[in-house]
């Protein structure tokens, strides 16, 4: 029952993480159609970015993450602009578009590899090596933290998305992109500024990361299939179902880690998304 409990718990706690390094996805892939792979990658240079700027003048990585999410917002946009100018304009966005986005994952990689090295690295702050004990549930603050800042990141793009205008123009741009132009607003632009802030958010995602555990360059490939398997299971631009996909993958995976070893966890995600696509292609709260 204590093994049950906490496996539990941890998975809640994971689960948020994991919606925070999807969100954008959900957002770009989802319902922008763009289908970024190079995601994941981001996040690692906000991982870098919070280490870097904790280990030299002993900056929260939080707070890292919040102050550099305006710089990869436009990081964002200016790719889009490329991607737009290079493919999606020519309508060639499907396959040329995909091996962009793998070009743009491995420059960032080897970069990183190259400045940086293989060695793994981890933040630090005084309040990450405190656990608060509920009961016989184990509460680590290296999971809890994450768990709040993630859920509240998640829930102000979700709050975003659904009650201003750009972001009602974000959702519009996807379903009826036509519709949109006769209301006045320019489809590109909409598309830019909705990849921007897709790629914010993994400022906020990879400092979180590196608070949970140690980072090195390549570790965003562990996050590649889990992120697709949480958009496609929640339902294609579904952010609600984004988060619920979030949560469950992260239960299931603590689950199996715990009784099966943690080896076992990453097919968790892979399953997931091969058994969605084959029995509700649409996800959890996609249309049908």
């Amino acid at each position: 029952m204590e093994l049950f409990a906490n496996a539990v718990v941890a998975g809640i706690l994971l689960g948020a993480f994991y919606a925070s390094m999807s969100v954008g996805l959900a957002i770009t892939f989802g319902q922008l159609d763009i289908v970024n792979i190079a995601h994941p990658a981001f996040a690692i240079v906000g991982s870098y970015v919070a280490w870097i700027l904790n280990s030299r003048f002993g900056m929260d990585p939080v707070l890292v993450g919040v102050l550099a999410a305006p710089f990869f917002f436009v990081v964002g946009a200016l790719i889009y602009r490329v991607y737009y100018a290079a493919f999606e304009r020519t309508g060639q966005e499907s396959l040329s578009g995909l091996a962009f986005f793998f070009g743009v994952m491995f420059i960032l990689e080897v970069v990183l590899i190259l400045v940086y090295g293989v060695d793994y690295r981890l933040v630090s702050a005084s309040y990450l090596n405190d656990n608060w004990d509920v009961g016989y549930i184990g509460i680590p603050a290296r999971l809890a933290v994450p768990f709040l800042v993630a859920s509240a990141m998640t829930a102000l793009v979700y709050l975003y998305l659904s009650r201003t205008f750009m972001g009602r123009a974000i959702l519009a741009v996807a379903q009826d992109r036509l519709a949109l132009q006769l209301m006045g607003a320019d489809p590109v632009r909409v598309k830019q500024f909705a990849f921007g802030l897709a790629i914010a958010t993994t400022s906020v995602a990879g400092a979180l990361l590196i608070m949970i555990g140690p980072v090195e360059p390549s570790v965003g490939r562990q996050y590649i299939g889990r992120a697709f398997a949480i958009v496609v299971l929640g339902g294609m631009g579904s952010v609600p179902g984004m988060i619920v996909a979030a949560f469950l993958i992260g239960v299931v995976e603590s689950f199996v880690s715990t009784f099966a070893g943690p080896s076992w966890a990453p097919a968790v995600s892979f399953g997931a998304l091969l058994l969605t696509l084959a029995v509700r292609p649409a996800g959890l709260f996609g249309r049908a």
